[in-house]
């Protein structure tokens, strides 16, 4: 089992340290995957509408509510996509939200940078989608923030970078309670993790794990996480999510298979040594996975100023 650490967000609502991430995941899967994880002891679960798969969540949990758990024992996260940022659909994509999960309210609604639609065909640039260049986060934050308490009990971003979330904060005098980026030890993320605690915004870890998106060696299959892992007698796997867990944040694992859903939730603590030492592999070899200009079909924004994205041809319209 998890060491069932509960951290406190800034409006003094708690949500578990190790929650069950549900994206990526193949159709028919993550229904099993809700339960099993539900039913060995996770009450912090991840999801979003684009991950088209929330009707099966909704399936799950009317088998775990409240014969295994109460509603109000679950910490549920959802996320407002790029189809529904214009402030007067901001609502009604929260409703559609709750109809497919069969809930009366969210824990925690994040909102993403724009796109249009949930993958549209870009009308005249094949290989690409459409983007809602017309929408600023700030307008569609207003409208999140506006949301009624009976809905969702906290409002936050994901992928947001500084510039864009001193923009929200400028404009709205609200500082999002949650912000939901990819963090592992090749993208720690330090200046954003830096300016987070400042500013009492919680970092929720996606891809703890890393992934495949780019054809790079597995951080699973890592020399230095493997000989951490074996002094531990623990698996790669707990040994990151051990590593975002020193660092304070949230992590949301991902795996439908049940062995999987057991071993990740079963923590290991890491020395300071040990953390270092992980540390220590992205200083050289830093690697964000998840960039939508090298997606296909690609989106052409720049979101992170990474380098592959230099050449993309938008920026998010922040205000």
């Amino acid at each position: 089992m998890s060491f069932e650490k509960i951290l406190t967000l800034s409006n003094g609502n708690t949500l578990p340290q190790i929650g069950l991430g549900t994206w990526l995941s193949k159709p028919h899967e993550v229904e099993n995957a809700v339960e099993i994880a539900v039913r060995h002891g996770y009450r912090h679960l991840d999801l979003a509408r684009v991950y088209q798969n929330q009707d099966e969540v909704g399936r799950a949990l009317k088998k775990v509510i409240p014969s295994v758990v109460k509603r109000e024992e679950l910490f549920i996260t959802s996320k407002l996509w790029n189809n529904s940022h214009q402030p007067a659909e901001v609502e009604k994509a929260l409703d559609e939200t709750l109809e497919q999960l069969g809930l009366e309210y969210l824990d925690l609604y994040l909102a993403f940078p724009p796109g249009k639609g949930l993958f549209p065909p870009h009308p005249t640039k094949e290989g690409e989608v459409e983007l809602d260049t017309e929408t600023s986060l700030v307008d569609t934050w207003k409208a999140v923030i506006k949301l009624p308490k009976s809905k969702v009990r906290a409002v936050g971003v994901s992928n947001f970078t500084i510039a864009q979330i001193d923009a929200l904060i400028a404009a709205t005098g609200v500082v999002p309670i949650v912000n939901q980026v990819e963090a592992h030890p090749l993208l720690p993320q330090d200046d954003l993790v830096a300016y987070s605690k400042e500013k009492g915004i919680h970092i929720t870890a996606y891809s703890p794990l890393g992934n495949n998106l780019v054809g790079k060696p597995k951080l699973t299959e890592h020399k230095v996480v493997q000989e951490v892992a074996d002094k531990l007698g623990a698996t790669t796997a707990q040994v990151l999510v051990a590593w975002g867990a020193y660092r304070g944040y949230s992590v949301i694992p991902k795996s439908v298979q049940e062995s999987r859903i057991h071993s990740n939730f079963k923590q290991v603590e890491l020395s300071k040594e040990d953390y270092e030492k992980i540390t220590e592999i992205g200083k050289e070899n830093r690697t964000r996975f998840n960039i939508p200009i090298t997606y296909n079909p690609k989106w052409d924004i720049n979101l992170f100023d990474e380098e592959e994205e230099k050449v993309a041809g938008h920026k998010p319209k922040v205000e």
